[in-house]
């Protein structure tokens, strides 16, 4: 996909903020749209279907984290990328962000460069999804479906998040084998993007929750590993 041809969605109730982002994002010819608020920015990615979207937690009217969860929840943004972009760096906020659905979380204020080379490495698994041939692959009762991000768990389909999937793919692929938390990280969200240590923690517990406790084993200081 050319560059000309990724949307992405900037929305942050600074007007600053806002002019800085989508100045360089322009300039290296990404089609940027944005949004002050929450509420138009739900309203303006329904309407643009980006690649990625950039979101504030803090905002007036409706803030980042509403927003998040409608958007995860509404048809053709399943699987959309979306990071936070927050002043706010405590636990709480990362931990609320990745519940409700976001794939990362970027804590401002930031360089324009890094925040293009952070961008850069977002955008870089929609070109894998894209490059990616069909795979179905079916592991004890779940079928999983690479192509659709979709998951059949005993019979009842679930659309998972986009982490989610990508972290159930990965231990999945090999039934039994321990993954260490870098690894993990590495694979899943990339060496390129800074998350939260407790990160891979959250998405387990979802995925425990959604899948079956008993598939999910950690490993006390090393890692998880899925079992069947």
């Amino acid at each position: 996909m050319k560059k000309e041809e990724i949307k992405i969605l900037l929305v942050d109730d600074e007007p600053d903020i806002l002019e800085i982002l989508s100045y360089n994002l322009s300039n290296e010819g990404y089609k940027v749209y944005t949004a002050a608020n929450g509420a138009e920015g739900v309203k303006k990615a329904k309407k643009k279907l980006p690649h990625l979207i950039v979101l504030d937690v803090m905002m007036p009217e409706m803030d980042g984290i509403e927003a998040c969860e409608i958007i995860r929840n509404s048809s053709g943004l399943k699987n959309t990328i979306i990071t936070f972009l927050t002043a706010r760096g405590e636990d709480y906020s990362q931990l609320a962000g990745f519940d409700a659905g976001a794939d990362d979380y970027i804590t401002k204020p930031i360089k324009p460069k890094v925040f293009l080379s952070k961008v850069k490495a977002l955008l870089r698994r929609v070109k894998e999804d894209e490059s990616t041939n069909e795979d179905i692959v079916t592991v004890g009762k779940l079928v999983i479906n690479r192509e659709e991000y979709k998951i059949v768990n005993n019979g009842i389909e679930l659309m998972l998040p986009r982490k989610e999937f990508e972290l159930l793919s990965l231990l999945t692929s090999k039934p039994g084998k321990v993954y260490k938390r870098d690894v993990i990280l590495d694979r899943v969200w990339g060496n390129e993007v800074v998350v939260g240590g407790r990160t891979i923690d959250v998405h387990i517990r979802k995925l425990r929750e959604k899948i079956g406790e008993e598939h999910f084993k950690t490993i006390k200081g090393v890692g998880y590993k899925f079992v069947l």
